[in-house]
């Protein structure tokens, strides 16, 4: 944990190693985590982490006024969604997605409980459910217009990794990814894709990719602290 303090504020971050020049800053669960290529030093990133410190703090203080009513927000095809939580007697957890909200709804027995790790395994299962839902279309539409395949797909939950291509056969796609717009799903689905035919980020890699998300550089820029 790395710390930056002024003369009024105190922020904690945690730095992850990016192997792109792309530097981002997310403020996730109430934590600050900077993503940062490997060759920059503590001092460059605190240099940065200064420069934002006004959004930082704004961040989290949203989350924090979020956290203190009770809700917070759970953000699906880059939509977010305000959430409230409510107790009933029910024997299991309910989940019910509305146009603009999530209700979940925890057995009165929970409500003596600190039920974050309740809240975290129910957002879990919805974003898995929705990848299982949603997947197949996506990949189809990329096997059509890339006229590739990889031998397997897989869905798994990874630390800060949205997608992977192992040993150039198997995809693996994190569920998180479907917290993102379509358009950057597509994407970081077709940057693996190409992968199936160059390992490493050639130049020829670029230019595959390029040549089916032209603006893809723009889409890279909208992902936070997350590697593909």
């Amino acid at each position: 944990m790395n710390l930056f303090f002024n003369r009024k504020n105190l922020i904690s971050y945690t730095v992850d190693t990016a192997f792109d020049n792309n530097l981002s800053i997310s403020v996730q669960n109430g934590e600050v985590v900077v993503s940062a290529p490997w060759y920059l030093s503590n001092k460059q990133i605190q240099t940065v982490v200064s420069e934002k410190t006004n959004w930082i703090l704004g961040k989290l203080k949203e989350y924090e006024e979020r956290k203190n009513l009770g809700y917070e927000n759970i953000i699906l095809f880059g939509k977010t969604y305000l959430t409230k939580i409510n107790f009933k007697h029910i024997k299991t957890p309910e989940v019910t997605l509305n146009t603009n909200s999530i209700d979940i709804i925890l057995p009165i027995s929970y409500k003596e409980k600190n039920i974050s790790s309740v809240i975290d395994f129910i957002c879990n299962k919805l974003y898995t459910e929705i990848a299982n839902q949603e997947l197949e279309a996506i990949l189809e539409k990329i096997r059509l217009t890339l006229k590739l395949a990889p031998e397997n797909i897989e869905i798994k939950y990874m630390k800060n990794v949205l997608a992977s291509c192992e040993e150039g056969e198997t995809i693996i796609v994190n569920p998180e990814l479907f917290k993102y717009k379509k358009e950057i799903i597509e994407y970081v689905i077709i940057h693996e894709f190409c992968h199936l035919k160059y390992k490493t980020h050639t130049k020829s890699f670029y230019s595959m990719i390029k040549k089916y998300v032209p603006n893809y550089e723009t889409l890279a820029n909208d992902i936070h602290g997350m590697q593909y």
